[in-house]
């Protein structure tokens, strides 16, 4: 399956490269999440199933291609966000595993306390 890499984000007008490449502009600010990938895809270029799919899988690659790690909140820590190391070291390894976790889950958009992608930092710390 191939994405129209060109097609239009229905609210703001982006191409979908676009909104691909730009997900890791937040990377220095703040980590961005699963949450807020899945949906974009849904509802703003109206993909589902494999599709679907593939553009989660382009997201999270071009994240992790820029230096993210898969991390959780780290609420009651000391750090904002806590790796989470069971996803590998390499980014195809981590690739495939969280878009394995997630599509075996059924698919959902996820909630924001879920799987996020951050650089590594002194925000973030290991899993306690």
């Amino acid at each position: 399956m191939s994405l129209n890499l060109r097609a239009r984000e229905r609210f703001f007008g982006e191409t979908m490269q676009e909104v691909i490449q730009n997900f890791p502009g937040e990377l220095p600010r703040d980590a961005v999440g699963l949450w807020q990938i899945i949906p974009t895809g849904r509802e703003g270029f109206g993909l589902s199933g494999d599709e679907l799919a593939e553009f989660v899988s382009l997201c999270v690659a071009e994240l992790l291609a820029q230096g993210a790690k898969p991390v959780v909140g780290g609420g009651g820590t000391k750090y904002d966000w806590i790796y989470q190391p069971q996803y590998c070291e390499t980014n195809e390894i981590i690739l495939d595993a969280v878009m394995k976790e997630w599509l075996a889950s059924g698919a959902p958009d996820c909630d924001p306390g879920g799987l996020w992608f951050a650089l590594p930092s002194p925000y973030v710390g290991n899993r306690e």
